[in-house]
């Protein structure tokens, strides 16, 4: 894989020079239907929380990343790009995969927490406010930098995979019933860092460069039935560990490669 460019290569490109198409004006019913799909979904992941039904919540979540999978793609397939629907996706975006996760961690761990002191609540609170904020400044960035950016990758950790990481968590905690003081504390840690893992400047994979009719080896086709067959058996560990794992991927890769270009000390120093 290839080194992504640096911020300062981003400044370089010209405006005068539009990275992507020219995008149309007006309303088109298909995508805008599905990034509704995105908003109802996000919006019974909230209700569900506030009702205590975590994990109707966590899969509400799940099932507004698959909206949000399909409406731009169906927007590229079908031709029927606009500005309005970009601004209506990042409105969803934010319900879905900002709102719905902070408010999904606070009716399950904020309560908890100030049952062992007053304080533990109110950090709770002020993390579960912090990724909100950060959901937010993450989509932002991202729409600004559109038409500089390498599209082979995102900048930060993308909001639904954050979302994925923190809905997880509580999915988990919530079926197998782990509410101790250790793990509202573990929540919360987990919480914070997939907010501050949106707005770092780690570069995460798009996955924009497969080819969904592109050829397979078999030896790697057995792969895909087998994590549909994972997925099946236990929804809540196998993408809590996919997603953590991929949210893991970034700070891994940056660590490793500043390991590898640290210079070998000299014999005789210390």
């Amino acid at each position: 894989m290839s080194e992504p460019p640096e911020p300062a290569d981003w400044a370089e490109v010209a405006p005068s020079e539009p990275a992507t198409p020219r995008v149309r004006r007006g309303i088109y019913l298909l995508p805008n239907l599905l990034t509704t799909g995105t908003l109802f979904a996000g919006f019974y992941a909230i209700v569900a929380a506030i009702d205590g039904n975590f994990e109707r919540a966590a899969v509400a979540v799940f099932i507004a990343m698959i909206f949000d999978g399909l409406d731009g793609r169906v927007a590229r397939w079908t031709h029927t790009e606009s500005a309005f629907g970009k601004e209506y996706d990042s409105l969803s975006d934010m319900v879905a995969f900002g709102i719905a996760p902070a408010i999904i961690v606070y009716q399950w761990g904020v309560g908890r927490a100030a049952d062992y002191s007053a304080l533990a609540g109110q950090v709770g609170w002020l993390v579960t406010f912090f990724y909100a904020v950060a959901a937010a400044l993450r989509l932002a960035r991202f729409n600004t930098r559109t038409a500089f950016v390498d599209k082979r990758y995102f900048e930060g950790l993308p909001s639904p995979s954050a979302a994925a990481v923190a809905s997880s968590a509580i999915w988990c905690a919530a079926k197998y019933s782990l509410d101790g003081p250790n793990t509202v504390l573990a929540m919360f840690v987990l919480t914070g860092l997939a907010g501050l893992l949106m707005v770092s400047r780690f570069y995460y994979w798009s996955f924009k460069g497969l080819e969904p009719t592109g050829r397979l080896r078999f030896p790697r086709v057995i792969w895909i039935p087998l994590a549909f067959v994972l997925i099946a058996a236990r929804p809540d560990v196998v993408l809590f560990a996919l997603f953590g794992a991929f949210a893991a991927s970034a700070p891994l890769i940056w660590l490793v490669r500043k390991l590898r270009r640290r210079p070998a000390p000299v014999r005789g120093q210390r």
